[in-house]
């Protein structure tokens, strides 16, 4: 039974590594008068590398298309105008939302562009080639350190993913705090002005000699 476990949590990381590195090719349709944006939510301090090409398709033009990619501050990382291929590459500084935008250009303005982008992150980014070569690894070895570099992966975004959970409870917690204060001090007022419409109307009623 523990050798049969041990084989389904093998197969579950393997499955989970396929996942992972193969995840991140997209086809986008970037329309004639408009911009296409990607964002992909990365930690801090992973390798990032994407192609994108333009698909051709018959057009009497060769269609190309303008790139940027933005940091979740702001900050331009990459960008080109009229290109129908190339790479960018870079490192994150910071977490959150990195964002790709495509746009036609020149010619093909007034064409509906298809654009293939191969995004590569962490592990997936990773020259494995060089590795094997450099640490003179074959076969099951190579494919054990991939497993491994895999399962650090997969514990880092589940650390990550904690981190966020308590962030959001907490925020929950005192978005709830604030709400019942709220609920509070709204009820407190309503029945202050019940009480002072109640004692108004029964001097009001007292002066007219109704009581």
């Amino acid at each position: 039974m523990a050798r049969g476990g041990a084989w389904a949590a093998v197969a579950a990381v393997v499955v989970l590594w396929w996942m992972w590195a193969g995840a991140g090719a997209v086809w986008l349709e970037i329309p004639p008068s408009g911009t296409k944006c990607v964002a992909e939510e990365i930690r801090n301090n992973v390798v990032v590398i994407a192609d994108y090409s333009v698909l051709y398709e018959h057009h009497q033009v060769h269609p190309t298309v303008s790139v940027k990619v933005t940091s979740p501050f702001g900050y331009t990382l990459h960008t080109k105008e009229k290109v129908s291929a190339d790479q960018f590459a870079f490192t994150t500084a910071e977490a959150g939302n990195f964002l790709a935008c495509f746009s036609a250009d020149g010619d093909s303005k007034g064409l509906v562009v298809k654009l293939n982008l191969d995004w590569k992150i962490g592990i997936a980014a990773k020259d494995w080639d060089s590795v094997a070569k450099r640490e003179k690894l074959e076969g099951v070895e190579l494919e054990l350190v991939k497993l491994d570099a895999t399962v650090q992966a997969i514990h880092q975004n589940l650390i990550l993913l904690r981190i966020k959970e308590s962030d959001m409870r907490d925020v929950n917690e005192k978005t709830n705090a604030r709400i019942s204060w709220l609920s509070m001090m709204s009820l407190s007022v309503c029945i202050l002005v019940s009480v002072l419409q109640l004692l108004h109307l029964k001097q009001y009623f007292r002066k007219k000699k109704l009581i």
